[in-house]
């Protein structure tokens, strides 16, 4: 069994383009816990800010997603892909919804209790262990070659001024996503937080910041409203989601 909690908030925004996955159910607004039983998948997707509808693009996405059977067999890929020409389409057929995207980070846990991860944008999924937190997915964007080419620290990368240019993600109309599918070869550890999230919270709380705030001896989901508050304190000016993963103990949950 593994305990899951999450949070999305449109922080200082009008609207909330985010959106997240627990299992079967998509969530647009507030805070949800629950206890999950393998197999299953949990997601987070953002908007893409600049193009139409981001809102619908992204609660689109997940709802599509919700109707995943997930397994060790199944071929995600196939699934991103279908999904992203489903969107593309649906995009396509209003003036008011053209070209709407979306990033989409997930996380799928098999029959087998083995970690299987999916990533298209620049949402990320960090692993918490030994009271570390270590980046498991690989942000799709400008910022990130000119990292992994050595041309700006990581320090530079929170902040850079292009840090937002990502490359075609889920909906665009012009270009296919690069879905980056990834079988992790082994399980949740004991211990372990995985933690799911949108640039609303990346962008904003520094790693030694989330690292303090993990390692607090609170539940949870009261973690992870602080790493919320803690990016509005840092003036974040965008939607803001999270969701934390562990096996299942007294520990997480009280």
């Amino acid at each position: 069994m593994y305990y899951c909690c999450a949070i999305t908030n449109k922080g200082i925004r009008p609207h909330n383009e985010d959106a997240l996955l627990i299992h079967k159910t998509v969530l647009t607004d507030g805070v949800t816990e629950c206890e999950l039983s393998r197999p299953f998948l949990i997601a987070v997707a953002d908007g893409v800010a600049g193009e139409q509808s981001g809102e619908i693009a992204s609660s689109a996405c997940l709802h599509m997603l919700k109707h995943v059977s997930f397994s060790s067999r199944l071929d995600m890929k196939q699934k991103l892909s279908s999904i992203h020409e489903a969107l593309a389409e649906l995009g396509s057929k209003q003036e008011d919804t053209k070209n709407m995207q979306t990033t989409l980070c997930a996380v799928g846990v098999d029959e087998h209790d083995m970690l299987h991860s999916m990533n298209v944008g620049d949402s990320r999924l960090y692993r918490y262990r030994n009271k570390q937190l270590s980046q498991l997915s690989r942000d799709q964007s400008f910022v990130q070659v000119l990292y992994e080419e050595g041309i700006i620290t990581e320090e530079e990368r929170q902040t850079h001024v292009n840090r937002h240019i990502i490359f075609p993600v889920l909906g665009n109309l012009k270009e296919q996503p690069e879905f980056d599918v990834r079988e992790h070869h082994e399980k949740i550890e004991s211990g372990d937080i995985l933690l799911l999230c949108s640039d609303g919270l990346s962008d904003y709380v520094t790693r030694q910041e989330t690292e303090e705030i993990l390692a607090m001896p609170v539940p949870l989901v009261r973690r992870l409203q602080l790493l919320t508050e803690q990016a509005l304190k840092n003036n974040g000016s965008d939607n803001i989601t999270v969701i934390a993963l562990a096996r299942m103990s007294e520990k997480f949950k009280k």
